[in-house]
């Protein structure tokens, strides 16, 4: 389950676009932040996607890649344009593909490394779409199968464009907009593939071109209401409405961090099976076994696009630290896997997030003034740095990446001394213990 949200110029306090994803996935399937630098290539070469080959350009741009581990496109990022997208799991009634083929993030970063403006991004995903389908596994523990809605934004624009199977629909961005898992596009669109209407009408999911609606018609009910994408939609259009004018990469942070519609000062993680937050966190039972891996803020300002990441899990428990593509990313440790390893950064904030998780009302009031000092600071000097050369630029993105590890190895030890004064339920620490186990993640 996962959340993508934009602010276009006329929303924002600076007047520049502003985009934010969170990535929920398996709880074990780190989350990666990469820079890969523009190519050329062998004409008639082609390009290994996650599962199969297609035929390759003859020169691919720069991106910046969020991404789990084990999959060679990504569920965020942008490319060295100012491109920005973000994808999300939609359930429908066409069936999925399961025989290996292209999946939602190689469509993603395939329009990274082939356009340089939203509309021409658009265009290579519907494409490829049409030409090649959507299939195959885009689960690490176990198999999932979905079709794929995507948040495409540059630094003037921003579409939503809706899958199901080979059918889209996009519609063009006037101001906010928010994207879950579930169609949000219903009877109004500004472009869609050639059958989408006859295609529902043929499958008797209405009866006429009148009585069509993408979300109505396409959608399947059960997973898309058990992935409580409505009522996170709510949450983060609600915010983006109420702060419209105001709305700032902070803000866009702040609404990443959101628990629940419901929240409380008393907010747990081992409240229920069911639900789910815009800042997720896996609980036990069949429905709620993902969480945010990783997050994303863009501020594409037109001097500049300063792109904020965590690299680690759960926003509520990390800190953002600013990238640039021009200057690279600094040393996050050993690439991570899907095994603990305290030379990889996402897993050594795992130490810190594992344990908040123990008793989240108690332990997440020893780590947030941090957060809020540190990132307070960090956003203050990277606004004087819009017009720095390249090389201060990385020093200071290094130092922020530097000053995290320091203070995230000081709560590992912080949190772990802290006693547990009310444990969680008991269904939801078997299930943290088999996840862990699966790790090798320590006691």
């Amino acid at each position: 389950m996962c959340d993508t949200i934009v602010a276009l110029g006329n929303s924002t306090k600076d007047g520049s676009v502003i985009f934010a994803k969170n990535s929920d996935r398996d709880p074990n399937e780190a989350h990666e932040v990469v820079i890969i630098p523009r190519q050329k290539h062998v004409p008639g070469s082609s390009v290994k996607c996650t599962y199969v080959e297609i035929p390759q350009i003859s020169e691919t741009y720069q991106v910046l890649l969020c991404k789990p581990f084990w999959i060679w496109g990504a569920e965020m990022g942008a490319n060295e344009f100012g491109v920005t997208i973000g994808n999300e799991a939609v359930f429908t009634r066409i069936p999925y593909g399961k025989t290996p083929g292209l999946i939602g993030m190689d469509f993603l970063r395939l329009a990274f490394e082939r356009a340089i403006t939203a509309d021409e991004s658009m265009d290579v995903i519907r494409t490829l779409l049409e030409q090649y389908g959507q299939s195959g596994n885009c689960g690490f523990s176990h198999p999932m199968y979905y079709h794929n809605s995507y948040l495409i934004c540059d630094k003037k624009s921003a579409w939503v464009l809706e899958t199901a199977g080979k059918e889209w629909a996009a519609e063009k961005v006037e101001s906010v907009r928010s994207i879950s898992n579930a169609i949000t596009i219903g009877k109004h669109w500004d472009k869609a593939s050639a059958n989408l209407v006859s295609f529902a009408i043929e499958k008797g999911w209405c009866k006429k071109k009148d009585d069509f609606d993408f979300s109505h018609c396409y959608s399947e009910p059960i997973y898309t209401r058990f992935s409580d994408a409505r009522n996170r939609q709510i949450c983060t259009s609600t915010e983006l409405l109420n702060n419209s004018g105001k709305i700032t990469p902070e803000l866009m942070i702040k609404i990443l961090r959101s628990h629940s519609v419901q929240r409380t000062e008393y907010w747990r993680p081992d409240s229920g099976i069911i639900g789910a937050d815009v800042c997720m966190h896996s609980g036990w039972g069949p429905i709620r076994l993902s969480q945010t891996t990783g997050s994303l803020v863009t501020h594409n300002d037109e001097k500049l696009s300063t792109h904020w990441v965590t690299a680690t899990a759960a926003p509520c428990t990390s800190i953002f630290k600013p990238v640039w593509l021009d200057t690279g990313i600094p040393d996050t440790g050993s690439s991570p896997t899907g095994e603990f390893d305290p030379e990889s950064l996402f897993w050594r904030h795992e130490l810190v997030h594992r344990r908040v998780l123990e008793d989240y009302p108690e332990k997440i009031n020893l780590i947030g003034e941090d957060i809020t000092e540190v990132e307070s600071f960090f956003f203050l000097k990277s606004g004087s740095l819009v017009s720095a050369s390249a090389e201060d630029r990385k020093k200071f993105s290094v130092d922020c990446f530097k000053k995290s590890d320091t203070l995230e190895r000081e709560w590992s030890e912080k949190i772990k001394k802290r006693p547990i004064k009310k444990k969680n339920r008991l269904l939801y620490r078997l299930a943290w213990k088999k996840t862990n186990r699966a790790a090798g993640f320590p006691d």
